[in-house]
């Protein structure tokens, strides 16, 4: 279990952007290097939904719901991945969360994104 803490959420206009951030401050890099990641979200009552992920040779993949406007990257050195948001829309909104792909037991507590129309 490798224990991730999400960060960079806030109030964003729509078309504004943010950027996430998901931070594994305990792992060491030879943990951390060989692992895929993938960002997940989830509104209230609904499922959490994968959004968009990375392997550890940095592939990536995403839904279609936000390809063009948000970009998944990992710092290997920084044991941190990343995703890049543009152009916001108000369906964005929602908590943001980090896990390994395939995903471990354990979730963080994500981060709030909130997109004002």
């Amino acid at each position: 279990q490798v224990h991730l803490v999400e960060s960079g959420g806030g109030l964003v206009q729509a078309g504004g952007s943010l950027r996430l951030s998901c931070k594994a401050p305990t792992a060491i890099t030879s943990t951390f290097n060989p692992l895929a990641f993938a960002w997940y979200r989830q509104v209230p009552g609904k499922h959490r939904d994968l959004v968009a992920t990375i392997t550890a040779d940095r592939s990536t993949n995403y839904v279609d719901a936000v390809k063009d406007r948000f970009i998944i990257s990992r710092d290997n050195a920084r044991k941190t991945v990343y995703l890049q948001m543009t152009s916001l829309k108000p369906e964005d909104a929602a908590v943001y969360y980090c896990n390994t792909n395939p995903t471990q037991p354990n979730w963080g507590f994500g981060t709030q994104v909130t997109v004002s129309s």
